[in-house]
């Protein structure tokens, strides 16, 4: 049977299909979504506490490198094999070329409960594969329409996703982690990351709700949107699972990064594309990424991520 946090993921889809009035007020959202990224980056922190070493750094680094290939990899092919028209191919590499938090929380969850050996640097990855993306998919659309070539109003985009909450509660539960370590503040580390699991489930009960009122604005028309959201999950995983075999990582630092590269984000990238592509359908992204890459991904996309990366040690 699948895990059962991703059972509470599979409650809100089938309630959502059948327009059951089962609902979470936004403002549980909003604190259950704060928690899961602070107590994320809390327990990377951590885990890392005294295991800084010049390794890590080299590690981080090829990761970081990570994200600044796929977008490169990935514009083309939305723009000519897919079709999307410049500001839409733009704000699919800002979704696609960045990561999923969420689906990172189930991957960490995945991995622990198989007793696989991960380290806690695994959440810089997850802050490292998100900055990127969403540069280079502005830098296409400024480039490639007249309309990026126009000037932006408002704040700079690196300023924008650096202070997005999701960044600065990972970046600071790390560095909270890494200044504690598991020695001190037990009377808020131990709640938090005791907690991790009841919070990842309501998460993904909400997730649920939402994948099932995206998945109601299909139209035949979307077919190649929809067949490169099914698709792209697995092919992004490889990159993945060969630069984390290629540096030696851990057995589950590799499961986490493959997922980490076949996930797309819904959280972080939308919010930049509203602000830097307004003339990219947001709605179109949030089909693909979260109506049909997240629950691929949580339902068969990480257990086969994790048997590939198993033939790949092997």
């Amino acid at each position: 049977m699948p895990d059962i946090v991703v059972m509470f993921f599979l409650l809100g889809l089938v309630a959502g299909a059948f327009r059951s009035d089962l609902a979470i007020p936004k403002a549980a959202y909003d604190v259950l979504s704060l928690l899961l990224m602070l107590t994320i980056g809390l327990k990377g922190g951590m885990a890392l506490h005294g295991n800084f070493h010049l390794e890590l750094i080299l590690e981080l680094v090829g990761v970081l490198a990570l994200g600044f290939v796929l977008p490169f990899v990935l514009f083309p092919v939305l723009r000519y094999l897919v079709g999307l028209n410049v500001a839409n191919a733009a704000s699919f590499c800002c979704h696609y070329g960045s990561v999923s938090a969420g689906t990172f929380a189930v991957a960490v969850s995945w991995v622990e409960a198989r007793g696989l050996v991960t380290g806690g640097e695994v959440t810089l990855y997850l802050v490292l594969l998100e900055l990127p993306a969403i540069l280079l998919g502005l830098f296409f659309y400024q480039k490639l329409s007249e309309k990026g070539a126009q000037k932006q109003e408002g704040p700079p985009l690196w300023q924008e996703t650096l202070t997005n909450r999701s960044v600065v509660l990972l970046v600071g539960g790390v560095i909270i982690g890494v200044l504690y370590g598991t020695g001190k503040g037990e009377q808020v580390t131990e709640p938090l990351t005791g907690a991790f699991s009841l919070v990842l489930s309501l998460f993904l009960l909400e997730m649920g709700l939402v994948a099932a009122e995206t998945l109601r604005r299909f139209r035949l028309a979307y077919w190649k949107i929809v067949v490169f959201a099914l698709v792209a999950p697995p092919l992004l995983a490889l990159p993945g699972l060969l630069a984390g075999t290629w540096m030696g990582l851990a057995p589950g630092n590799v499961v986490i990064l493959a997922t980490l590269t076949a996930s797309a984000s819904y959280i972080a990238a939308p919010v930049a594309v509203r602000h830097a592509i307004p003339d990219a359908d947001i709605g179109l992204a949030m089909l693909a990424s979260l109506g049909v890459t997240f629950p691929f991904n949580v339902l068969v996309g990480i257990s086969f991520y994790g048997y590939l990366a198993s033939l790949f040690a092997g």
